[in-house]
């Protein structure tokens, strides 16, 4: 039996914000929640999707910080910055590809999703998974997965040229082996705001 890892299914997301509440109840975080329920082509459909850190194998938010404050413990799960050595440069706001870590001014430290460590780190669930009702986010083994879902758990992101691999998996269909996100940009109508002359998306591209 292998270890229990945590899992995204993204279209099985409800939007019951269950996630958020939880995670905001956790008392490292001082009553914010490190989950952002993102919505999907908010014109066309109402398809919602959690997202928490991701926990990139060579996380690129602490290469960039200049004041060596975000660690990645010896199982694999970054770590929000370490109080007295973040300088609030928010190098790693830039850096992260997900969109995972906030700067908090009125605290002047940068904080995201830590996996709930205190719980994984004991092989227990995270609090956003504890209380999810449709199985969008998961912390289960491997194996418990292939039993229980249609789609496949990949790690693997292509941005650009390079290549990102994590620690969350995410479910997607079976002949999918990773995902290419790319910044597209889109002519801005009149109504767009901020009103700039091209409007920058992200495009994911499953690979087959």
């Amino acid at each position: 039996m292998s270890e229990r890892a945590f899992y995204i299914d993204h279209s099985r997301c409800i939007g019951c914000q269950s996630c958020v509440q939880a995670c905001a109840e956790c008392d490292t975080h001082r009553g914010v929640s490190m989950i952002h329920l993102e919505t999907i082509q908010r014109r066309e459909s109402v398809q919602t999707a959690p997202q928490v850190c991701m926990h990139c194998q060579d996380p690129i938010c602490a290469r960039v910080c200049p004041a060596d404050a975000i660690k990645k413990t010896p199982d694999g799960v970054v770590q929000s910055s370490l109080k007295p050595r973040c300088i609030g440069c928010s190098n790693c706001v830039l850096s992260c590809p997900f969109g995972v870590p906030k700067y908090r001014a009125e605290i002047d430290q940068m904080m995201k999703c830590d996996m709930c460590y205190d719980r994984t780190s004991v092989d227990k669930k995270p609090m956003c998974a504890t209380v999810c009702p449709s199985g969008a986010l998961t912390f289960a083994t491997a194996e418990e997965i292939q039993r229980s879902r249609r789609g496949i758990a990949i790690n693997s992101w292509k941005f650009g040229n390079e290549e990102v691999r994590t620690k969350v998996f995410v479910i997607v269909p079976r002949e999918v082996e990773r995902v290419n996100v790319k910044l597209v940009q889109i002519e801005a109508t009149p109504a767009t705001l901020p009103p700039d002359p091209y409007d920058v998306a992200l495009m994911l591209e499953e690979v087959k």
